[in-house]
């Protein structure tokens, strides 16, 4: 199997296709600051590409719809401030649709938050839309990729995730996908990096 194209090109959303990781960074700060704490470095595998409510378990494990709600809106105030895309992304799109292959969107992020990126992507039109709310175990787990390739029809194996967080890259390499690693300051990768073999 030489460059076979993926039957599907699933992403991630923040710090992948938008650089909105370091939004989600500060607003969890000034949640953790309300609730009388500071993040630190032990923090990341708790907040980055994690879902809300796992984020709000971490910092108040007593409270957690409220602290999600908070999160969540904070997060939101900041992304309607303006959100930048990763390079590479508006060209990387537009060359898997010029070829046909299928798009998905699998995010932690809430649908709420999803939607209100969506239209930064110049009118892309992913096939597919798996977030948060959408599978009962969020990533580090595959779930939300295995939702992902069981509703487009393919296998995992034939797909390609890209994602940039450790927990992301944990969840699609345990569904089975194969895995390009997007470094946020180096943006995404060309087309020609598109193959499951």
């Amino acid at each position: 199997m030489h460059s076979e194209l993926p039957l599907a090109v699933l992403f991630d959303m923040d710090g992948t296709l938008v650089d909105t990781e370091g939004l989600w960074w500060q607003a969890t700060g000034d949640i953790a600051r309300s609730l009388g704490r500071e993040l630190g470095p032990e923090d990341v595998p708790h907040v980055l590409g994690r879902a809300v409510e796992d984020t709000a378990a971490h910092l108040a494990p007593g409270d957690v719809p409220a602290t999600a709600r908070a999160l969540t809106d904070a997060f939101a105030a900041r992304i309607s401030q303006g959100i930048t895309l990763i390079p590479g992304a508006r060209r990387l799109l537009a060359a898997l649709t010029a070829r046909g292959i299928p798009t998905a969107l699998v995010s932690a992020s809430p649908r709420s938050i999803v939607e209100q990126v969506l239209p930064n992507l110049d009118g892309h039109r992913f096939h597919l839309v798996i977030a948060a709310e959408d599978t009962e175990r969020g990533k580090p787990y595959p779930d939300p990729y295995l939702a992902a390739t069981e509703r487009l029809g393919v296998s995992p194996a034939d797909c390609v995730a890209i994602e940039d967080s450790p927990t992301g890259i944990a969840a699609a390499t345990a569904a089975g996908c194969r895995v390009l690693v997007v470094d946020p300051d180096h943006g995404l990768p060309e087309f020609s990096a598109m193959s499951v073999s």
